[in-house]
Formats: structure tokens, sequence, C-alpha cells
């Protein structure tokens, strides 16, 4: 069998071994440290617009402890876009706050602004105002953040921005991540940058970054002997990771780059293929393009997502399907939704293609003979 081709797998810079060399021989072996501090600070100045972050254990605990920073308690309701990985939601409930989904727009394919004020409106006439609201930039994306930030502001309700997957993506030159009053980011392995697993949360309000960094040390109060007043986490990134982070930092822009690249190569294959379309970004929007993604229109093509999908599988290559909204989802169907279909379309029809930065020119013409089998 050939070769596996993956979809976005780890690509190291070179400089990351020299950092977690460093931790082993000061023996900072530990979950905090010099590489969590310069990686924090590598992050802050590449965010810009005075961004503070906290280097945290996963993407997953910087949205539990902008919740909790936020003021979230169980019973509350907090508006989260359908159209995402689980790990966006799961958060709300772990505080035993209500997940209140909203549909995405099929402009960026995240969350609506429009279904947005619906949602809001709707669930104030209910006598519940929500405590949150959670947009995701999906697949590099950015979301209509001017938008949500005009309606979230209009009712007094909070963002948590969920930048996971946008790491670099910008918005006339504003960085994802920096439009909220907290937002998350995720290095998990098949991200852009990598720190093997780990995360961030960031915010303008410099104590609030502060508070995060505390309630993730255990929530540890001032005292020769342990003593806590708050429930804390122990959710904070270790001195190791935190040198990969440190390495891969000084590539994010060549692999932005190549990422991008490659979103223009398969632009080109599907060019001249009927039913094909591909994500385009609205003026002023930049895109990582984390994943490159397609949309296959069966009538217009003669093939489906999945025959394509399958194909590929076939050939040792992964891709797989756009994510399943959390409506659709059995641990999360039971609650309220506001939608108009457009994420039930993009889940049956979509599919995220190989987008590695890693990728080879070899294993590119791979992809491209199983796609030209396919699609005519």
């Amino acid at each position: 069998m050939s070769s596996k081709i993956w979809m976005s797998s780890p690509h190291m810079g070179g400089a990351e071994e020299g950092f977690v060399k460093e931790a082993f021989d000061t023996n900072w072996i530990a979950p905090l440290g010099p590489n969590v501090n310069g990686f924090e600070k590598d992050l802050e100045t590449f965010l810009g617009s005075g961004a503070h972050v906290a280097a945290l254990s996963s993407g997953t605990a910087a949205i539990h402890l902008g919740l909790v920073l936020l003021g979230v308690e169980a019973g509350d309701e907090v508006i989260c876009q359908s159209f995402t990985f689980s790990a966006t939601a799961n958060p709300i409930r772990y505080i035993g706050a209500i997940p209140i989904f909203v549909d995405s727009e099929p402009g960026t394919w995240n969350m609506s602004p429009t279904l947005l004020e619906d949602a809001i409106k709707d669930r104030m006439a209910k006598g519940k105002k929500p405590k949150a609201i959670m947009p995701v930039h999906l697949y590099g994306m950015p979301a209509r953040m001017q938008e949500i930030m005009e309606v979230a502001d209009r009712y007094a309700i909070p963002v948590l921005e969920d930048a996971a997957e946008a790491l670099g993506s910008s918005i006339d030159g504003r960085m994802c991540g920096t439009f909220g009053a907290i937002s998350a980011l995720s290095f998990n392995g098949n991200k852009i940058i990598t720190t093997s697993g780990g995360g961030a949360l960031a915010a303008a309000d410099a104590q609030l970054v502060q508070k995060a960094r505390f309630l993730a040390t255990q929530a540890r109060d001032e005292a020769p002997h342990y003593q806590h007043s708050h429930i804390g986490y122990n959710y904070r990134m270790s001195n190791l990771c935190a040198g990969v982070g440190r390495g891969q930092m000084q590539v994010l822009q060549d692999r932005i780059a190549r990422r991008r690249a490659i979103y223009d190569r398969y632009k080109e294959v599907f060019a001249g293929k009927k039913g094909v379309t591909m994500a385009p970004e609205p003026a002023g929007y930049y895109s990582n393009r984390w994943l490159s993604t397609i949309l296959i229109d069966p009538a217009q093509a003669g093939a489906t997502r999945e025959d394509l999908r399958l194909a590929f599988d076939k050939d040792n290559i992964e891709s797989r399907p756009l994510w399943k909204p959390m409506h659709l989802q059995p641990i999360f169907e039971q609650y309220p939704y506001y939608g108009s279909g457009v994420s039930d379309m993009l889940f049956a029809n979509g599919l995220c293609l190989p987008s590695g930065s890693n990728l080879t020119e070899d294993d590119l013409q791979r992809v491209f003979a199983v796609i030209n089998s396919v699609l005519h």
C-alpha cells in the first residue's frame, strides 16, 4: 500500500529541539518556566491589539476558563455556533449551562449575525438573556466579527471567540483572537502550529488573563501553605510543550504561506470541474487556510462527497467530512437551535482535503490524481 498522506500532520521547523533541550538542561521540567513565559510573549507580539496571553493545556481549557471568567454559571444560556467541533460546546455543559445553537451564513460558513440576533431576541422574550456568545473561525476563515460584535454590543453580551483554527487569520489587518472579550487558541497536533497538545487564552484585559493563570494553576492563594478560596483547574501548559511552541512561532508565517499556496493549487485543479466550490475570502478577510475544503453538488458533479472520500481512503489518503453540526449531535440535539439549513447542507456536501504544510509535490500529485479519477 502507498504511504499514508495525512490531512494535517505536525510540521517541525528545526528550532523546537533547542528550546526543549534548554528545558532539560536547566531542569525546567514543570508546568511553568521560561519557555511558557517566552511563548506567551511571542503570541502577544503576533496577535497585537494589546492582547495578553495565558498558555494552557488545550484550547478546550481556554474555552472553559473563558466561560468561568465571564461569570457563566449552571442554568445560564450561552449562544454557540452550531457548525463546529464539539470542543466549542462541551465546556458549556461542564459548567451546567445551556447551549443555544445558531446556524452559519453561507459567505464564511460561520455564525450568522442575523440568526444570532434572532436567537437573542427570542431567548430574551422567553425570559432569559444569554450570558455569552461563542462564534468560531472555522478552517481558518474569519467569522463576520464586525457584525457579530455590533449585535453583541447592542445587547451587552460578551463574546468568547473560538479562534482555535485561525491563528494568523485576520479581518482588515486585525488578528482573529483579538475581537472578543476573551478568545481561545489551540495548538493541537493537527493545527497550523503545534505544541503537541496545548492552547491559550487571550484577552485585552491584563487582569482577566492574570486571573486565568491563577485559576489554571489550581487557584492557590498567596500563603505559605496550600490555601484555596476558589475552585481551580490544572490547565497550565508545560515548559516542554511551550518550548515546542517557541520553535513553531519562528515558522508560523511560512506555514501560513504554504497552506495558502496549497489552497491555490486545489483551486486550479477544481477550476474546470462542475459542481465543486471552494470557500472564497470576503473582501478584507485573510484566512490562514488551515484546511482546504470543498463543497460537491452531486447533481452537477456526478459524484458525491462520499465518493471522493472513499476514493481517497482506498489510496491511503486522509480526508474528512466537514464538521457535523452540534444541533445534529446526539448529545446536543435536545437544545434550542436557530437555523436556516446552511450547516446541514455544508455537512452533507463538504469535504476537508489534505492540507498540511509538509505535503510534498509527490503527495499533491497523488491527491490530484484521485480527484481527477472521481470528478470530471
